[in-house]
This record gives C-alpha cells, structure tokens and sequence, in this order.
C-alpha cells in the first residue's frame, strides 16, 4: 500500500484500544506517528497479554497489535518543560490524538483551544466514552462499560460480547473524522476540532435496532430462519439466506436433495419472512442434521447462498483467505503476527515496517529532530520530564 498519508505528522497521546487504534491506521497509511507516553505510567495496553514476559518489557500484545510504525517519545505532561516540548512539537504537526477524560489536558494547558492557537491548522481529535458535552462528557468508560449504556449487552441478551469491538469501531470512526478534516483544511487552510464518542459509536453498530427502539409502534419478531444457525452432524452452521429470493434458492436446493419444504417457495416479500414461525426453524434443524457442516456449505455455495461453519478464533486467523490478503504481517523484530488494515489501495494491503516500539524508544531522535541541543536533551533526561 502506497503511503497516503506521508508527510502527515500525528501526536498520539492516547492509550488503552480506541485512541491507538486510530493512531495506528493512521501509520499504516504512511503518517509519521509519535506515540506520548507519560515515562512513569505508559499506556496499561504494554503490559496485558498472554505473554508474561513481553508483558514485563511493556510489549504486551494488546499493545502490539495496534503499535507498529509509530514513534515512542516517553515525555511528562504535567511538568511545564514537557508541557512546552508538546507545544513546540504541535507547532510542526497535522494531527493530535487524545482520549484522556474530558478536560483532563485543559486542566495542563493542552487542550484544543490552546494547542490550535499554537498552530491554527492543527486537526485535534479527543475521543471519549460520551463526547465532550451533555450530562455525561466527564464520566470516564471503557468499552465494557459503553457496552452497557448503549444496550449492547441487553441486545445480546444480557451477555457480553466477548471482543471489544466499540473501541476499535470508535477508532475507526476517529480515524475517518480526522482524514476527513485533513481533505476540509485544504480547502479552508485551517484545523479542527473532532470529538469522538464511545457512545454514539456503539449506536452507530446497532443504527437499525437503535431506530426500532424508537418507534411509535415497535413491533417484536421472532429470529428469521434463513439467517440462523443450525446443528449439523459436526458442527455448527451459519445460514445466510437473507432476502426473500434467497428462500426460494433454498427451497428449491433442499428440494433436489429430497427435502422439500413448501412454505420457503411461497416467500415474495419481508411480510412472507416475517410470518415465518418456529415450525420453519424446527422443519431446518432437522434437515441440517442430516450431513456435516463442510456438505453443507458446498451445497448452499453452489447453490448461490452465504453460509459458513461456526469457527473458533484459532480457526478463523488461519483462514488461507487472510493469508492470501496478508492480512496478518509478522512484526519485523518480534515475529509476532499482527492485524493491519481492513482495505488494500492499489491492490497492495498496509505494510508494517517498524516494530512496536519500546517506552522512549526514540525519545531522542524526536528531541533532536526538533534542533534541541545534546545538552538540552540531557537535561530533560536529567530531570526525569523525558525517558
């Protein structure tokens, strides 16, 4: 993937998943991306993963997945000489990322209105559980937590997905926003603001439900048949027989296999799916019990209708699918597979081409790269404000 965004310069003063998430598209893409980190408490994402000891070197891979390409500059905050490094640094930069706790770096002398009028083309993004106003904006969240608000977890009945899909969600919709406003500040000549929230994130994942909740006459169906999962001799398999024609390719694939079942060949219209009852699911379940998982799903992709067997997560990173997308990319130092991007440009997928870095790791460069002398560098050093 060609560097699209090359000669962007991203400050990335997030932790956790969703505000690194975001920075590390953005690397994916070409940006140059120099990760802040307080040098006394790192982002928490170095040190959680199945790996004790890549824990202990704040290599966890909660942190890995989302920190190649990025630059690490372990640089203090709330000591004013970190503060005004930070300052000089946005004078030189595109973009800053944040997802402290409302107000939290307003209360340094970092927040947006004082970094943009350091430099007044900055794109400052601040991504939190609620957004930056309404009754909420100072309570901090996690993606747990945004699971409950939002409904999420009554949606799925009152079970917990087990991935946290708001927080990378959230980073891409952060990542959008941003190069977004990188296309409007060629036109304006100007930066802006970006509030993110977690909230209205998970909202976004769950739009059609979100509406339905709201309606005047909400209306309680039952899981329709084409697109639910059924037991087969040795597993379980997703069916994706989802618009009303797709029915009748069912109807009539179960047909030639000896099984008819004369309501899906009447299926017109959403009403038609919508009257279909459990007796449907009854009459399918026996049905799919009748051959393994694997026949199943030849049967139904020959017969032009999406299904799959229900695979583990172990099965499903060993997809030859992924493989052959390189999707995964060892890190260059580590080894360790790691995700990239969802999309290819050019027909090329993101390339990772700098490992995770250590706390620090390239402190100094970026120090040096601003014109601060060797003596100034060492007495930051010295003073514990950069590690």
């Amino acid at each position: 993937m060609t560097g699209a965004l090359k000669g962007i310069t991203v400050l990335d003063l997030t932790h956790v998943l969703a505000g690194p998430f975001c920075g590390y598209q953005l690397a994916l893409l070409g940006a140059d991306v120099i990760k802040v980190e307080d040098p006394q408490n790192p982002d928490c994402a170095r040190g959680r993963g199945p790996d004790d000891a890549l824990n202990a070197a704040g290599l966890g891979l909660n942190y890995q997945v989302q920190g190649g390409n990025k630059r690490s500059l372990a640089l203090d905050l709330r000591h004013p000489e970190g503060a005004d490094v930070l300052r000089a640094l946005v004078r030189e930069a595109d973009i800053l990322v944040e997802n402290y706790t409302t107000g939290a770096l307003d209360d340094l002398g970092l927040g947006h209105d004082a970094l943009m009028a350091v430099n007044p083309r900055l794109i400052y993004c601040s991504i939190t559980g609620y957004g930056d106003t309404g009754p909420q904006a100072a309570h901090g969240a996690y993606d747990n937590v945004i699971q409950a608000t939002s409904g999420t977890i009554a949606q799925c009945g009152g079970v917990k997905p087990g991935v946290s899909f708001i927080d990378y969600a959230t980073g891409y919709a952060a990542a959008f926003a941003i190069t977004a406003a990188l296309n409007g500040r060629t036109q304006s000549g100007r930066g802006t603001h970006i509030s993110v929230s977690m909230l209205e994130v998970g909202m976004q994942m769950m739009a059609p439900e979100a509406a339905f909740a709201q309606h005047t006459a909400p209306i309680s169906r039952g899981k329709e048949p084409g697109i639910a999962s059924y037991d087969t001799q040795d597993g379980r398999l997703m069916l994706g027989a989802f618009r009303p024609a797709q029915y009748r390719k069912l109807a009539a694939m179960l047909t030639q296999l000896g099984h008819p079942v004369p309501v899906l060949v009447q299926i017109n219209d959403w009403p038609d799916v919508w009257a279909l009852d459990a007796e449907t699911n009854a009459v399918l379940s026996e049905i799919f019990m009748t051959a393994d998982a694997d026949t199943w799903v030849s049967r139904l992709r020959a017969a032009d209708l999406p299904a799959e067997r229900i695979k583990t997560l172990s099965e499903a990173v060993a997809l030859p699918q992924l493989a052959a997308r390189g999707y995964f990319q060892n890190s260059p130092e580590t080894g360790v597979p790691l995700p990239t991007s969802a999309f290819h440009m050019n027909g090329a997928p993101a390339t990772i081409h700098k490992t995770p870095p250590t706390l620090g790791e390239d402190t100094r460069a970026v120090l040096s790269e601003m014109g601060l002398a060797p003596q100034q560098i060492e007495q930051l050093y010295d003073a514990g404000i950069v590690k």
